[in-house]
């Protein structure tokens, strides 16, 4: 049992990543494929597919890498942990690595990125940061 699937989430794509594997599988939740649309959408990961595996459901994660093999996700980073929740306010989103990477947010409108947040003026509490 994982008592952090946000967190298990990261270290599949932070191992993926470094690991040069072309696909990573997740066992599926909303909030995990939430998380990885937005991934999907900002460049971060190709393509995300379902399948199911000894009856229970995946989802595929194609990692996206550039030039000479360089992953596109060179760094990832739980905020809000189980034991300690980090929540902000709209005006308080901090940038990430001035402006390159981007922050998840869990709001009250969905899980959106920091820069989506700022822009409907929507503070909650922040998920995870890459760059």
């Amino acid at each position: 049992m994982v008592t952090d699937p946000i967190g298990d989430l990261l270290v599949r794509l932070r191992n993926g990543a470094q690991r040069r594997f072309e696909t990573v599988r997740v066992p599926t939740s909303k909030l995990k494929r939430a998380i990885l649309e937005i991934l999907k959408r900002e460049g971060y990961v190709d393509s995300i597919e379902d399948e199911v595996r000894d009856g229970h459901p995946v989802l595929n994660v194609r990692l996206r890498y550039i030039g000479e093999g360089q992953p596109m996700i060179t760094g990832l980073e739980r905020i809000s942990k189980p034991g300690r929740r980090v929540y902000v306010g709209s005006e308080d989103i901090k940038k990430v690595r001035n402006g390159i990477g981007l922050s998840i947010l869990s709001t009250s409108k969905g899980i959106m990125t920091d820069q989506e947040s700022r822009k409907s003026h929507i503070g909650g509490e922040v998920l995870c940061s890459v760059w």
